[in-house]
């Protein structure tokens, strides 16, 4: 009988873990502008298009080899590529150069980035406002809201760390502490 009682409490802690956090989708809802659609080109010539993303955080980062303050956020940036890449993030930078690949090339490998560099143009400067100011870098949320928008080093490497943290946490579904408890006790062998 007691093992009845527990199953019947495992149960009852995970429904209300689960009616505390919710299942559903629609509920989480981005309520911000959506980031514009883009359509560009990576140094091997593969179109990149901004939906590609959908379903991560993304890091939009609009840079110049050029503009001394890119430097700056640059690192900052490959190291967020590598923390969380694997907990659906992703890092795009979209270099605005005029001399194209010629420049950018030579400048990500010496920097050896990491992350997904794509030719911006024209009509991606007009679609994102002009992007009168360099760097200019967007933080993306998973259903492709714009969640923040910063131009030049407006914001430290920890808060921009704080701030991924917080988009990739508010997208995910996670048991509070007692239910994931409660789970491992009903799985565990001695409640069998």
């Amino acid at each position: 009988m007691s093992r009845t009682v527990l199953g019947v409490g495992v149960c009852l802690a995970l429904a209300c873990a689960f009616s505390w956090t919710g299942c559903s989708k629609k509920a989480r809802k981005s309520t911000a502008k959506a980031a514009p659609e883009f359509s560009l080109k990576d140094a091997n010539g593969q179109t990149v298009r901004l939906s590609d993303y959908r379903g991560k955080v993304v890091l939009l980062d609009f840079w110049a080899t050029w503009c001394g303050p890119c430097k700056i956020e640059i690192p900052w940036f490959m190291e967020f590529e590598n923390q969380f890449k694997n907990q659906g993030f992703a890092v795009v930078g979209v270099s605005m150069d005029e001399d194209g690949w010629t420049a950018i090339k030579p400048y990500v490998r010496n920097m050896k980035m990491n992350y997904r560099i794509l030719l911006g143009n024209d009509d991606i400067s007009a679609a994102y406002g002009g992007l009168d100011s360099l760097p200019t870098t967007l933080l993306i949320d998973r259903e492709g809201g714009i969640a923040s928008v910063h131009v030049g080093v407006s914001m430290g490497k920890e808060e921009f760390k704080n701030a991924i943290v917080q988009l990739l946490g508010s997208s995910s579904v996670s048991a509070p502490a007692a239910a994931r408890g409660a789970l491992a006790l009903f799985t565990s062998p001695s409640s069998r």
